[in-house]
């Protein structure tokens, strides 16, 4: 029988194997992941995740999941937005991601679930969140189509999936952003989180993800209606949004 392979940044791997090593990357760099994201966009990604809570519509009352969401920079704002009536769950497939999520969220007094799961296996119920979000998180997912219909299932008729990546950047820019991504990323990886070769994946790994209309395109073949893009920066980031009908 043969092996199904899949990316792992710029080379080809099992599927289970890309599992492991995707573990292993955000193991690695769980500690300094929020630092290095300030340093990485010179604090932009907190521009870029604003600019998705204030597009996802969410109401107090509302129930809202964050998949593959780590240290919780989104499921804090969803928290916020819902209030004490609403429901934020809190999900990520890596374990040392999720506690420091999960302790975050402790930190600024909201107790909300934290599940340790896999986004193509979401252990929710059918038609349950207003809202699903996943944040720089999709690309390292093996299945993304199998990822992107377990979110279309858990979303009730009338909500919306927000997709926040990296994407492709506007054409003239391209040559200054390969030389910063292939150059400074592993550069900043080895002296602030002692790893360069996970940043060096995490560059690789933008190259090979779906530019803006091919995972628009992806999105819809899953089954979302109405899905549109929004370019970031560029184009270095792009928020997709999608409803479930």
């Amino acid at each position: 029988m043969m092996t199904k392979t899949t990316d792992f940044g710029f080379r080809a791997v099992s599927d289970d194997d890309k599992a492991r090593r995707v573990a292993g990357v955000f193991t690695s760099v769980a500690a300094r992941y929020d630092l290095m994201n300030d340093l990485m966009s010179a604090g932009l990604h907190r521009l870029w995740k604003r600019f998705t809570v204030e597009q996802s519509g969410l109401r107090p009352g509302q129930r809202a999941l964050d998949v593959a969401g780590g240290t919780a920079d989104l499921a804090l704002q969803f928290a916020r937005r819902v209030g004490a009536g609403g429901q934020v769950v809190l999900s990520d497939i890596n374990a040392a991601m999720l506690a420091l999520g999960r302790d975050r969220m402790l930190d600024a007094g909201i107790t909300a679930p934290a599940v340790q799961c896999d986004a193509e296996h979401l252990p929710f119920p059918s038609a349950y969140f207003d809202c699903v979000s996943v944040a720089f998180g999709l690309r390292n997912m093996t299945r993304k189509e199998h990822a992107l219909a377990e979110m279309l299932r858990v979303l009730r008729p009338g909500g919306r999936l927000l997709v926040l990546e990296f994407s492709r950047v506007w054409k003239p820019l391209q040559p200054l952003y390969d030389a910063y991504s292939f150059t400074v990323l592993p550069l900043l990886g080895k002296l602030i989180a002692g790893d360069s070769d996970s940043y060096r994946y995490l560059a690789e790994s933008i190259r090979v993800h779906p530019d803006q209309k091919q995972l628009k395109e992806l999105m819809q073949q899953a089954g979302f209606e109405r899905v549109e893009y929004f370019n970031l920066s560029a184009g270095v980031v792009a928020l997709h949004r999608g409803y479930r009908f």
